[in-house]
């Protein structure tokens, strides 16, 4: 199928209509887009003036229903509206409801959301925080982080030794791996997580990197590699070309353009390029509009833009 296989509820629960008879199937495992924004969103500070659609910051939510569980990939500093979004689609059985929050790296629209876990906020107890070695050493060594560690409102699961592929168990047969990818690192590294069922498929989050070039491993080009293995990728679209930021030179901010990875997928079949969902898009990437002529060049061309709200199924 050209568009992702969404589940049958979608449309009528987030307009908050009735579900019909022809709408009870539900997925027991389910990815939702709880943003698709760069970092800071948009409107971003100091334009109050923006009266384009809002952005909320990349974040993804994984329901097992089957499991009775909800897992949250990167804890942007929208996670309270990102989080109510989710609770009105698979409501929690008792508190946060969150049985795991996934963290990529230490830029701001990707952890400062743990923040609202604190005793200003949630008070949560022992939310589990997957994290590669230095992201969590960070956490631990730096406040506010290090007081919800001391509180045991987060407890930090570090990812191995940083070095190669890092696995976790949700289930039986499910896994989510965490992929090392190249990134300005400040204070951590950066990784995308490829969630994967038994058997193989599922999803792909990648919403940094700087460069498809430096991402290889012994077997080849890593993006071939997931293109090949899960049934979506969503990736890095910060930027939809090199003119987007006037007076900057944006050789030194390096992402994928769009542009750039659609020309570099152009020659997959349509089913392959039907994987692609461009996440992570800057307040001035035209992508935001979802009607733009870049937004349906994107469509066009047999990829998708992901959009908050989109749900896709992973049975």
């Amino acid at each position: 199928m050209i568009r992702s296989r969404i589940a049958a509820c979608t449309i009528a629960l987030l307009a908050g209509g009735q579900l019909g008879a022809e709408e009870t199937e539900i997925c027991q495992r389910e990815l939702v887009v709880l943003g698709a924004g760069q970092d800071a969103g948009a409107p971003q500070i100091g334009n109050a003036q923006d009266d384009g659609p809002q952005l909320l910051p990349s974040s993804l939510a994984l329901i097992d229903r089957e499991a009775g569980a909800r897992y949250l990939f990167d804890a942007s500093p929208a996670i309270t509206e990102q989080l109510a979004a989710l609770d009105r689609i698979a409501p929690p059985a008792g508190g946060l409801g969150l049985d795991g929050i996934f963290l990529t790296h230490a830029h701001i629209g990707h952890y400062l959301g743990l923040a609202y876990l604190g005793r200003e906020a949630a008070s949560a107890k022992g939310v589990p925080v997957y994290a590669m070695p230095r992201m969590a050493q960070f956490l631990r060594d730096n406040g506010p982080w290090s007081q919800l560690v001391e509180l045991g409102q987060i407890e930090v699961v570090t990812l191995g030794d940083g070095n190669g592929l890092q696995a976790v168990s949700l289930a039986p047969d499910l896994v989510v791996v965490a992929l090392p990818v190249p990134h300005r690192d400040e204070f951590s590294e950066t990784v995308g997580y490829y969630i994967m069922p038994e058997g193989g498929g599922g999803a792909l989050y990648l919403p940094d990197i700087d460069s498809w070039d430096e991402w290889s491993w012994p077997n080849g080009p890593m993006l071939a590699t997931m293109l090949a293995r899960a049934d979506h990728i969503f990736v890095d679209a910060t930027f939809w070309d090199d003119n987007e930021l006037p007076g900057r030179d944006m050789s030194e901010i390096p992402h994928p353009r769009v542009t750039g990875t659609m020309d570099l997928l152009q020659h997959y079949p349509a089913d392959v390029r039907a994987k692609v969902h461009f996440i992570h898009y800057n307040h001035t990437n035209p992508l935001r509009e979802p009607d733009s002529a870049e937004s349906r060049e994107v469509e066009a061309r047999g990829f998708h833009v992901a959009r908050r709200g989109d749900r896709i199924c992973l049975d």
